[in-house]
C-alpha cells in the first residue's frame, strides 16, 4: 500500500516536473516577433456577470423597439408599401449578374479579379500576423469609417477592412462593366450597390467594429443598453418608422437660436407666408429681393445663426430682403399643384413686394427645386409679358435633368406610381420619405455612422443646427409633387421646351433677363455638369459660377470663414470640363461676387424700407408660423 502511494506521487512529481519544462520549451503566444500582450487587453472581458446582465437588458429595449415598430402596422396605421424597394434592387442587380454568368469566360474573369486580390490580402496579413512590416496598397481609399488606429496595426481588423473594401470596389466595377444596360438600370445598379456595401461594413458591426469592441467590454455592455433605449425612443418618434437622429434636438429652437434674423410677416396665402427683413443700414438697394426656397426643405438653411445666415448678410449689404415661407402641407393641400405654387407663392410674394415698397422691379433667388419653380416661372412670364423679376439667381438649381443626380434612382414609371398612389391615399407625402432618400444619397457619412455611434456606442449625437434643420423634414402635396417627378425628373419637360403650365407650353428660351447660375463642385443633388448644362437653356445671359464643397455647404459660406472657393469663367460655352480648365479659380466665398454682379444690374439707393410699409400690416414676427409645423 505504502508503495503504491509512493510510487503515484513520484509519478505526479515527473509530471508536474515535465509540464513546466514543456512550458518552458513550447512557444506561447506572447513568444510571437511583435507581439504585444497590452494589444488584446482591451478586447479581454473583465466581468462576465455585468456584460450579461446589460446584455439582457439590451434585449429588453430591443423587444420594446420591436413593438414600436409592429405595432403601427398591426393596427394598420402603416399601410403595406405600394412597391417593395427590395424586389427593384433584386430585379435591377439581376441584370448585372446575368451579364457575368452568361458566359463562363465572363464568370471566369470576375472570380480571377476578385480571388486575386483576396490572395494578396491574405499574404499581407500572416507578415502582419508575423510581425513583419507590411505596407497597405496604394490603392485602398480613405474612409472616415476606418479611422481608428486598429484598423491598420491590427491584424485581424486589418484583413476585415482590406478585403470588404477590395470586394466593395469589385462589386462597383462590375456594375461599371457590364454591358447591355441602358443608363437608368446602369444607375439604378450603382446606387444599389453602393447601399448595399455601405449597409455590410465591417465597421457596422459590434464584434468587427474596433472601437465599439472596446466600448463594450469597457463598459460591459452598458453601451448596448443605452443604444437599445434610444433605438426604441426613435422609432416611437418615427411612429414606427426609424427616426434616425442625428443630433440632439433638445437643443435648439426656430426663432430662439435659429432663423433669428429680425422681421415680420407681412402677407400671408394657403400656400405660404411672405417675411420682411428689417433693415439695417440706413440706405437700401432700390430693387428689392425675394427668395424663393425650396418647399422639400425649410427657407431657415438660409437663416441657421446670424454667423452663418445668408439673409442677415443681405440685409448688411443693403438689401430689402423677402422671403418665402411655404406651408408644411397636409391633406388639405392634396390638389395643389406647380400652377397653384406659382400663383399662391411666388406671383403672390410678387404682389407682396410690391406694395410693401411700391416697386415693380425685383431681383429673385431660388434655391434647388425653389430655382425649377422661379425658372418656369420666368418662362410663364415670358408668355404673359410680365416682367417684374429683372434679374434671377438661381442656386444649385437645375433646369435640365438629363445628368440629374442619383435621386433620379427613385424616378421611372413603377416606382412613380407606386409614390402616386400612396400620396392619393394621404393627399400628401410623408417628409420621412424625402429624408430618407437625401439620407440614402449619402448613406456612408448621414446613416451607418449614426446607427453605429447611438445604437452600438451608445453615444447621444453632437449639437449641430445644420443637421437639426436638415431633420426637420416638410411633406409634400400630393399634386404639386406628382408633377415636379413627371415633368422634370421622369420627361424632362422643363428642358426639352415642353412643359404646360396655364394652358401655355413653356420655354427657357423666352427667359431675356440676366441669369446667376451657382453649382456646387461636390453636389450630390444637382451635380455641377447638369446645373452647366442648364445655363444654355436661357435665352439671356448667364453667369456660371462654380464653388466649392457640396449642396448646402457650397452655399451656406459666408466670407468672414474663408472657405472653401469658387471659380469664374464668363459663359457657360461648351462642355464643362473645358470651362472649368479655363476658370480662374478665388478663394473664399461667392456671396461678394454675386452681390457685385447683382448690384451691378441696379445700384440706385433709397432710404431704409420697414416691414410692410404704409400699405401692409404686419401678421407676427419673423420667422412666422408655417416654418413651426413639424412633420
Amino acid at each position: 500500500m505504502y508503495k503504491r502511494i509512493q510510487t503515484t506521487r513520484n509519478t505526479s512529481v515527473v509530471e508536474e516536473r515535465l509540464a513546466d519544462k514543456r512550458e518552458e520549451t513550447q512557444p506561447g503566444v506572447e513568444d510571437i516577433p511583435g507581439f504585444d500582450p497590452q494589444s488584446i487587453a482591451p478586447y479581454m472581458v473583465k466581468d462576465p456577470h455585468a456584460l450579461a446582465m446589460n446584455l439582457a437588458r439590451a434585449l429588453e429595449h430591443l423587444g420594446h423597439a420591436a413593438s414600436e415598430w409592429l405595432g403601427p402596422r398591426e393596427r394598420g396605421e402603416i399601410p403595406d408599401p405600394a412597391a417593395d424597394p427590395i424586389t427593384d434592387l433584386v430585379k435591377t442587380l439581376s441584370d448585372v449578374v446575368n451579364y457575368w454568368v452568361s458566359e463562363p469566360q465572363r464568370t471566369l474573369e470576375a472570380q480571377t479579379l476578385l480571388f486575386s486580390s483576396y490572395i494578396g490580402i491574405w499574404t499581407r496579413t500572416l507578415s502582419q500576423a508575423a510581425g513583419q512590416q507590411t505596407p497597405e496598397p496604394a490603392d485602398l481609399p480613405k474612409d472616415k469609417r476606418f479611422s481608428d488606429d486598429e484598423w491598420a496595426k491590427n491584424p485581424f481588423f486589418a484583413f476585415l477592412r482590406q478585403a470588404y473594401q477590395v470586394t466593395a470596389s469589385w462589386a462597383e466595377k462590375l456594375v461599371a462593366d457590364a454591358e447591355g444596360l441602358d443608363d437608368h438600370t446602369r444607375q439604378k445598379a450603382a446606387f444599389y450597390v453602393r447601399q448595399l456595401t455601405a449597409a455590410l461594413s465591417p465597421a457596422n458591426f459590434a464584434l468587427t467594429n474596433p472601437e465599439v469592441y472596446r466600448q463594450t467590454v469597457a463598459s460591459s455592455g452598458a453601451n448596448f443598453v443605452e443604444g437599445m433605449r434610444m433605438l426604441a425612443e426613435d422609432i416611437s418618434a418615427g411612429g414606427g418608422q426609424l427616426r434616425l437622429r442625428h443630433t440632439d434636438p433638445s437643443k435648439f429652437k426656430v426663432g430662439q437660436n435659429l432663423a433669428l434674423t429680425p422681421g415680420k410677416v407681412v402677407a400671408q396665402s394657403d400656400l405660404c407666408e411672405v417675411i420682411q427683413y428689417d433693415p439695417s443700414t440706413k440706405t437700401v438697394l432700390k430693387r428689392p429681393l425675394l427668395i424663393v426656397p425650396p418647399w422639400i426643405n425649410k427657407f431657415y438653411i438660409l437663416d441657421l445663426t446670424p454667423q452663418k445666415s445668408f439673409i442677415k448678410w443681405c440685409v448688411d449689404q443693403g438689401h430689402t430682403v423677402f422671403v418665402i415661407s411655404w406651408v408644411n402641407p397636409d391633406a388639405r393641400h392634396a390638389t395643389k399643384n406647380w400652377e397653384a405654387y406659382i400663383e399662391e407663392g411666388i406671383e403672390f410674394a410678387l404682389d407682396t413686394v410690391e406694395k410693401a415698397t411700391g416697386e415693380n422691379k425685383v431681383n429673385a433667388i431660388g434655391y434647388c427645386v425653389g430655382g425649377t419653380l422661379l425658372a418656369a416661372t420666368l418662362a410663364l412670364h415670358a408668355r404673359k409679358k410680365d416682367r417684374r423679376i429683372a434679374s434671377a439667381t438661381f442656386l444649385t438649381t437645375q433646369v435640365d435633368f438629363t445628368l440629374a443626380g442619383d435621386l433620379k434612382v427613385f424616378v421611372d414609371e413603377e416606382q412613380l406610381a407606386a409614390i402616386e398612389k400612396q400620396m392619393n391615399r394621404t393627399g400628401y407625402l410623408e417628409g420621412s420619405k424625402m429624408a430618407n432618400a437625401f439620407n440614402m444619397l449619402r448613406a456612408s457619412e448621414l446613416i451607418w455612422p449614426y446607427v453605429v455611434n447611438n445604437y452600438l456606442m451608445g453615444k447621444e449625437p453632437l449639437p449641430f443646427d445644420l443637421l437639426y434643420w436638415n431633420a426637420d423634414s416638410t411633406r409634400m402635396a400630393a399634386a404639386n409633387h406628382a408633377y415636379y417627378l413627371r415633368n422634370c425628373y421622369l420627361d424632362n419637360r422643363l428642358g426639352k421646351g415642353e412643359m404646360t403650365l396655364a394652358g401655355q407650353v413653356i420655354s427657357l428660351k423666352d427667359v431675356k433677363i440676366p441669369i446667376y447660375n451657382l453649382a456646387t463642385r461636390e453636389d450630390h443633388i444637382a451635380p455641377p455638369r447638369s446645373v452647366f448644362r442648364g445655363s444654355a437653356l436661357f435665352g439671356g445671359p448667364v453667369e456660371f459660377v462654380l464653388s466649392g464643397s457640396g449642396h448646402i455647404a457650397g452655399v451656406v459660406n459666408p466670407p468672414d470663414k474663408q472657405k472653401y472657393q469658387y471659380w469664374t469663367s464668363g459663359k457657360p460655352k461648351g462642355e464643362f470640363d473645358d470651362w472649368l480648365a479655363k476658370a480662374q479659380e478665388t478663394s473664399g466665398s461667392w456671396w461678394p461676387h454675386w452681390h457685385a454682379w447683382v448690384s451691378k444690374r441696379d445700384d440706385d439707393q433709397v432710404p431704409a424700407r420697414n416691414p410692410g410699409g404704409e400699405a401692409l400690416n404686419a401678421i407676427g414676427d419673423a420667422p412666422g408660423a408655417y416654418v413651426l409645423e413639424r412633420a
